[in-house]
């Protein structure tokens, strides 16, 4: 997962996760990064510095110092527990939970055959009524093009870890 600020043409800034920078890269093409603010699709990359971990090996004491006697010091006042995501992004992911809620209770899920019963409601095989399911990337592109209204749904980063 990589995790990218963002900013549309309107200057409002935000933060979004993507699989990979391939993956930001293809969607980005296909209109699919959006502003949460104001839905514009001309969306850019932010100059950020990245969070990277490294584990640290301390150095062993030299073996004729003397051992230091044990601190002794008043316990640490328990703090505050740190949120690493900010109250917009909070708001937003809650939304976006409250959407595909909505989502499952008022549609029928598909799964895998999402562009098949897309196609066949469109064409008037089948009983018109909403659904949702999984489609590539190509499938859903092919059903734009035919004319079916589709809409992806966000996802959140913790949906996918």
């Amino acid at each position: 997962m990589i995790r990218y600020a963002l900013s549309c043409d309107s200057g409002h800034s935000f933060e979004s996760w993507f699989p990979s920078s391939d993956s930001y890269d293809e969607q980005a093409r296909a209109g699919f990064v959006t502003c949460p603010f104001c839905d514009s699709a001309k969306v850019s990359k932010q100059i950020m510095a990245p969070s990277l971990g490294r584990a640290v090996a301390l150095p062993a004491p030299p073996s004729d110092a003397p051992a230091a006697a044990p601190a002794q010091s008043a316990p640490a006042p328990a703090e505050a527990p740190v949120s690493l995501v900010s109250e917009p992004e909070r708001q937003l992911r809650a939304m976006i939970r409250s959407l595909h809620e909505h989502v499952a209770r008022t549609a029928d899920h598909v799964g895998a055959n999402f562009a098949a019963e897309a196609r066949k409601m469109h064409y008037g095989e089948a009983e018109q009524r909403a659904i949702y399911g999984e489609a590539s990337l190509d499938d859903a592109r092919a059903l734009l093009d035919e004319g079916i209204a589709v809409q992806p749904l966000p996802s959140l980063p913790d949906d996918r870890n």
